[in-house]
């Protein structure tokens, strides 16, 4: 991975953006990309949609999502401790004893989320499993007043963001899902306008997957395009507890998955396949029995339908302060779909 191509993915990281406060990311995305995109947008939605060689007749759009789970404020107690409804699909035990941010109009303010210490808990206590609403954010204010001037009702919070890299090309990050998403399709969109271009690229950092996919379904609308894939996350199942009989044998560091499914075209599958085989990129196959929960279902769904493909990146402990993906595997999935794209001649048919 190219040093610049890093840092911008390490800037996405440490950006905030809960779903429907995605933008201090989306700004991240529009200073990267000015140094060779031809058009960047910013719709009404929120959606950045960046853009090559946008007058050729067929139009493909790729699509990695911005927003991140997160909180957002309700209630400041008297006390000046704070509560909160998710913003996403949250496992409450994995908010635990967490450090967070509560992203405010005078910037970030720290903040801690816990619950009763084990010492204090009963024997009927300790083998209940803890309830959202049953936690609060602690700033150290010393009353309601003090917690009120420095945070409104409606503030995003999110995990504690950061970046960590592991042994053998492995980070870890809150946001993984889908920052990888949205670093791969703009990646993909630079390196395959070097190479060449006969149809039109946009590349879209979409908003409000999290709670809707949303983004998807209004930036696809407004491109209108004949191809499009969403590129997401999906769970790596090499690690203890996951049944590979049920979601796959994927590993990270094995390449990007390439999916299969009612979700996805067959005769863009076969292409995004033949693709990885004639560069001899490492690629793993993934199968769905039904509409994801991913871009690509809000993508194939849109005006009378799209050729839709879903190109994934295995990830351990979706969800969590530590989401871990292999560094080989973005970039192996951006080069694939740089190489699809750059591929097409502008004519094929997908039509099943």
């Amino acid at each position: 991975m190219e040093s610049t191509a890093h840092d911008f993915l390490k800037a996405l990281l440490v950006a905030p953006s809960p779903s429907g406060y995605e933008q201090p990311v989306q700004a991240v995305v529009r200073d990267y990309v000015n140094d060779f995109a031809d058009t960047v947008k910013t719709d009404l939605h929120g959606n950045v949609i960046v853009g090559n060689n946008v007058d050729a007749p067929t139009r493909v759009l790729l699509a990695g999502h911005c927003d991140q789970i997160g909180l957002v404020v309700t209630h400041i107690d008297d006390k000046g401790f704070l509560y909160t409804k998710p913003i996403g699909g949250w496992d409450p035990q994995q908010l635990i004893g967490q450090r967070m941010t509560v992203w405010t109009q005078g910037g970030p303010v720290n903040a801690v989320i816990a619950r009763k210490p084990i010492h204090l808990l009963d024997p009927d206590e300790r083998k209940k499993v803890v309830k959202l609403e049953e936690m609060w954010l602690d700033l150290g204010a010393k009353d309601r007043d003090e917690a009120a001037s420095l945070v409104r009702i409606g503030d995003p919070v999110t995990l504690e963001l950061g970046y960590q890299e592991l042994r053998n090309g492995l980070a870890n990050a809150p946001g993984m899902d889908n920052v990888t998403g949205v670093w791969v399709v703009i990646e993909a969109l630079r390196r395959a306008a070097q190479a060449g271009l006969n149809v039109a690229l946009f590349a879209v950092s979409t908003v409000q997957e999290e709670i809707g996919l949303r983004g998807a379904q209004t930036s696809t609308f407004g491109v209108d395009p004949q191809i499009g894939i969403a590129v997401d996350v999906t769970h790596a199942t090499d690690c203890p507890t996951i049944d590979k009989r049920q979601e796959g044998d994927i590993k990270l560091g094995a390449g990007p998955v390439i999916e299969r499914g009612p979700n996805v075209n067959p005769r863009l599958f076969d292409r995004l396949v033949e693709t990885a085989v004639a560069a001899q990129m490492p690629y793993q196959i993934a199968a769905h029995n039904r509409g994801t929960g991913t871009d690509a279902n809000a993508i194939q769904l849109t005006r009378a339908g799209v050729a839709t493909g879903l190109v994934s990146i295995p990830n351990r402990y979706m969800h969590s302060a530590v989401e871990t993906i292999s560094l080989e595997d973005i970039d192996r999935a951006a080069d694939l779909l740089a190489a699809f794209v750059s591929g097409l001649g502008g004519n094929e048919d997908f039509t099943p």
